[in-house]
């Protein structure tokens, strides 16, 4: 559906240039929702302004359901771009339009008749909820409301391909959520591929199918969300995930110096991600029962969902025979998880002089 073939971007600047992106190679198929995440100036905003050629590539391809968006005349870029749909962080709506008004808005642009317009802007109005705001102004909106607002306006050309470009960073937590719901839908009732742009991993994690790492005008990492909040490679993604899914070790913990050779009275540190049917097996429990010998804390426990999918992290610590913590280590190798030793660390006593 949508494919970066070396996409470059490069500014001028009174210094010189300044690369934005180096050699972008991505694709995005038909019907899935991609997140695209990064850090504040990562270049995740202006690739996906590439799409629809609000910035133009310096260099390289992008194709957009078979159409090289950078060979395409100014005529044929206005038509291509009536099957890309754009929603925005602060709204874009007009002030002094209704609701109604702003839906409608580029319907009247592309010379739709007023009955062809009340036709496709009254679905759309109850598509995002707001049957019953239709004569109001953006002033009379809530932040969540006034974004509906925008999505719908969006989806009045009937669009392909709707792209998010950080459009819930402006929301509290809860708007957020059912902005995020309502995409979601949207993407399924009528079969949109959808690109999203954000900084937040919890946005990625609710609503993403795939997700690709941008860090200095560069993919980083990309992968399905499952395998990359499973098994992330580069630092930056490892930033990302950690902030979400936080697994800092207890103070009891944080005043030995961990090492990656046993020692006398020091815990093993092991961290275990389980995913899907796993996160419900009771592997912990079981492997108190078949190792008791083996002294086991549990130092730190999340369990949470990818999109639909069941995730768990879990730091625990175990201590005893050398011989049977490495079987008890064994053990976890054979049930259906993913485990990571950090080492070992003797627990630090606060209370101490």
């Amino acid at each position: 559906m949508i494919k970066f073939s070396k996409v470059e971007k490069t500014y001028a600047s009174p210094a010189g240039p300044v690369p934005a992106l180096k050699g972008i190679d991505l694709e995005i198929a038909k019907g899935e929702i991609f997140g695209i995440i990064g850090l504040s100036g990562a270049g995740k905003s202006t690739l996906v302004r590439c799409i629809n050629m609000l910035e133009r590539p310096t260099g390289g391809k992008v194709i957009v359901d078979g159409q090289d968006m950078t060979a395409l005349s100014d005529s044929e870029l206005r038509a291509a771009r009536k099957d890309i749909g754009m929603i925005f962080q602060h709204f874009n709506l007009l002030s002094s339009a209704t609701v109604y008004e702003n839906i409608a808005f580029p319907l009247k642009l592309s010379g739709k008749s007023d009955r062809e317009i009340k036709e496709k802007v009254e679905p759309l109005l109850k598509l995002v909820g707001l049957e019953t705001k239709a004569g109001q102004y953006p002033s009379q909106l809530s932040g969540g409301q006034k974004q509906r607002v925008g999505i719908a306006r969006a989806l009045a050309s009937e669009p392909k391909v709707l792209l998010c470009d950080e459009a819930t960073s402006a929301l509290d937590p809860q708007t957020t959520k059912a902005i995020l719901e309502l995409i979601r839908d949207i993407n399924k009732k009528l079969q949109l591929t959808v690109v999203v742009i954000t900084h937040e991993m919890q946005v990625i994690k609710d609503i993403c199918d795939k997700v690709a790492v941008i860090d200095k005008g560069v993919i980083a990492e990309q992968g399905t969300v499952l395998e990359v909040f499973t098994n992330p490679q580069q630092p930056i993604t490892k930033e990302f995930i950690s902030v979400l899914l936080s697994n800092e070790l207890p103070a009891a913990f944080r005043g030995g110096n961990i090492s990656q050779e046993p020692a006398e009275d020091a815990y093993l540190l092991l961290r275990l991600t389980f995913i899907g049917e796993s996160a419900d097996d009771p592997v912990i429990a079981d492997m108190i029962r078949k190792f008791p010998e083996v002294e086991t804390t549990l130092l730190f426990g999340n369990l949470d969902h990818i999109k639909y999918t069941p995730f768990g992290r879990m730091i625990i610590g175990l201590k005893g025979e050398t011989a049977q913590v490495q079987a008890a280590l064994d053990y976890f190798k054979t049930r259906e998880l993913k485990e990571e030793v950090i080492g070992y660390v003797k627990r630090h006593d606060s209370t101490s002089d």
